[in-house]
């Protein structure tokens, strides 16, 4: 299943990412892809308001991951940029976000490809001008399939 958004301004991809956000489940995965500014971040902060987390949520580019517990379950924002090919090498624990308590939000996931699991949602954000995306999200399994028509239901691509 494959769900495609265009929005006009920061406040419009945010509100896609918010509406997300109120459904997500324990054990999600999500896989943010696009170039370096895309909005994979702003999306995250979209995401993140909708889980209810109130502060401020910015690339942990140079953390590598960075937790908020305040909402209503855990989001694990990962940035993979900086370790790039040798992220899949790296042993930060990835699976114990993964199949942890809360959301796991994976920037740059595609250097991940070999300890992601199966079933995620894939996020590409394309910029089509400065200020217009177009967000293309894609289930990988029953799990991800179930999370992206529920969002279909809740936020209608028709917007």
């Amino acid at each position: 299943m494959m769900l495609t958004y265009h929005t006009g301004s920061v406040e419009e991809t945010q509100s896609v990412a918010k509406a997300l956000g109120e459904i997500v489940q324990p054990g999600d995965l999500l896989c943010l892809s696009g170039d370096l500014g895309a909005g994979k971040t702003t999306f995250t902060q979209g995401l993140a308001r909708g889980l209810g987390v109130e502060e401020p949520v910015s690339s942990p580019t140079f953390t590598i991951i960075k937790e908020y517990d305040e909402g209503r379950i855990p989001l694990y924002h990962m940035d993979i940029y900086r370790l790039g090919e040798s992220a899949a090498a790296e042993d930060l624990g990835f699976d114990e976000y993964f199949f942890g308590e809360g959301v796991s939000v994976v920037e740059w996931a595609e250097w991940l490809q070999d300890v992601l699991p199966e079933d995620r949602v894939q996020v590409i954000v394309h910029n089509l001008t400065p200020t217009d995306r177009e967000i293309t999200f894609a289930a990988t399994g029953p799990r991800s399939e179930a999370r992206l028509k529920e969002l279909e239901k809740t936020c209608p691509t028709s917007r």
